[in-house]
């Protein structure tokens, strides 16, 4: 299919649009999110043939992870739907006793204009999923889809104008000439999902208008497998998140494995014997098994196998977009396989002394944006998660943490910025806007100058984390409103007195 780039020249109409819709404040009432989210999972649950069809054409995806594609999008706009009234109410909360009389809460309010671009790898969800938390914050958004998967990507330009407000939600098509002309504009959130060079230059536009950003970026995420592990289990998982979930073609997928040497020639087996238990003697063949996105990301990983010792795989058909699942052995640390990350289906394994070495490869490196620690040892598992930085960890398991919608997801350092999932997607598009409310009926002279030394021991002590019972502090705010009462109407109680009627 071939692509139909947005004009580049639209473009500052149709933010100017945008802006038009978020100054109308239509998208701040609370039905209107709803039903938008409503009309979102319509849109999915019609269009599930079509979508899944866009996505085999782009990717030839596995019915699972095509699935979980449309799937997880819906149970995200779900998920939303039936929290949204909670998640947008404001959160009462306590003030110091200067602050007294008074109350302190927060608003939940949206940004405004957010510019969403997503990767080619996971093209449904990943700009669906962000959008959902855009709609659910009452924002306008922007939808730049990946024109590497341009099946998706068209289906996508063509799907969300039928469903969603075309006043409030728009999708621009195109490569790099369009997302260029849309870092022109000045956005109030960007969220980008992708590679960290297009990141930064993500993050250069917006520090223009000083435009806040979520980065999801990727970087080569380690595993660290010692003796004490359950090898049946680990190489059952460590296969299934490397080669079954989309080729390697995942951003948290496992990218090398620092295995204690006593556990190097065990675990070789043991993913050998996986493997042809998942895909038998002809990977190739299987429908379980998905292919790389085109033939120029193809012949990229293909170029990072060369000059390394195959223990399982090396096969590699550019015309088809295939490469056998892979494992290498006796790789060079120095080498490019062990420089960028793979982003398909190769899997360097690199022997180490101990676990302590192992967090000391990690360690002199990028913070990555996922640590895979597989071991049954506490020991071990402390010990990793206490001396590494990454974006999230998993432990006897991989990928799954992303999924986990209480987890928020999201790197650090090189890995990115800011995280999402569930709950923690609405708070990424969501400004938290601080309100203190005071009384007037109380103003003590305690605060207002001339400061005298008793006025400013008092302040120090009231200003400091000062525990008081409640019942104490309505007892001193009563004060200045009997004084009060008593100044103005005491004759009324000096006059009932002094006739007996009190």
């Amino acid at each position: 299919m071939e692509g139909r780039y947005t004009a580049v020249d639209s473009i500052p109409g149709l933010v100017a649009g945008l802006r038009k819709t978020w100054k109308s404040g239509k998208t701040l009432n609370l039905e209107w999110r709803l039903q938008q989210l409503r009309q979102l999972i319509k849109l999915l649950k019609e269009n599930e043939n079509q979508i899944i069809a866009a996505l085999k054409a782009d990717l030839r995806s596995t019915d699972l992870i095509a699935g979980s594609e449309v799937d997880s999008s819906i149970k995200e706009a779900t998920a939303a739907i039936k929290n949204l009234p909670e998640w947008s109410k404001p959160e009462e909360k306590s003030v110091p006793l200067m602050h007294k009389p008074g109350s302190g809460f927060i608003v939940k309010e949206p940004y405004g204009l957010v510019l969403i671009i997503s990767p080619w790898n996971y093209p449904i969800s990943l700009l669906l999923k962000p959008l959902v938390g855009a709609i659910s914050a009452g924002n306008v958004a922007c939808l730049k889809p990946s024109e590497v998967s341009v099946n998706c990507s068209r289906v996508l330009f063509d799907l969300i104008p039928r469903y969603l407000d075309q006043e409030a939600v728009v999708v621009v098509e195109g490569a790099v000439e369009e997302t260029q002309a849309l870092l022109k504009e000045a956005w109030d959130y960007i969220f980008y999902t992708g590679n960290g060079k297009v990141g930064r230059e993500v993050m250069k536009a917006a520090s223009a208008n000083l435009t806040p950003v979520t980065l999801e970026l990727g970087g080569k995420s380690p595993v660290i497998l010692d003796s004490h592990v359950n090898l049946d289990v680990a190489a059952r998982r460590l296969c299934w998140a490397k080669f079954t979930v989309n080729a390697g073609q995942t951003c948290v997928a496992p990218d090398y494995i620092l295995v204690t040497k006593d556990m190097e020639k065990p675990l070789l087996e043991k993913m050998a014997a996986t493997l042809k238990e998942f895909y038998g003697n002809n990977p190739k063949a299987t429908a379980d098994y998905s292919r790389i996105i085109n033939e120029r990301h193809t012949q990229r990983v293909a170029a990072l196998i060369e000059g390394h010792d195959v223990f399982v795989g090396g096969e590699v058909d550019v015309e088809d977009r295939y490469i056998a699942p892979t494992i290498l052995t006796n790789v060079d640390t120095n080498a490019k396989v062990m420089q960028e990350e793979i982003f398909g289906p190769v899997l360097p394994i690199v022997p180490v002394d101990s676990v302590e070495q192992a967090i000391d490869f990690i360690n002199d490196r990028p913070k990555p944006l996922a640590l895979y620690i597989f071991s049954n040892s506490s020991a071990t598992q402390d010990k990793v998660l206490k001396n590494t930085f990454s974006g999230g960890v998993a432990i006897n398991d991989a990928i799954l943490q992303v999924v986990c919608p209480e987890l928020p997801f999201g790197g650090v350092g090189e890995s990115g910025m800011g995280a999402y999932n569930g709950k923690h997607t609405f708070d990424t598009f969501t400004h938290r806007k601080s309100v203190l409310k005071r009384a007037v009926w109380s103003d003590p002279s305690l605060r207002y100058p001339p400061y005298t030394e008793s006025k400013l021991k008092w302040l120090k002590l009231l200003g400091g984390d000062l525990k008081i019972p409640r019942w104490v502090v309505i007892a001193l705010l009563a004060v200045p409103v009997i004084a009060f009462v008593f100044s103005r109407y005491g004759f009324l109680f000096n006059n009932a007195s002094s006739s007996g009627r009190l």
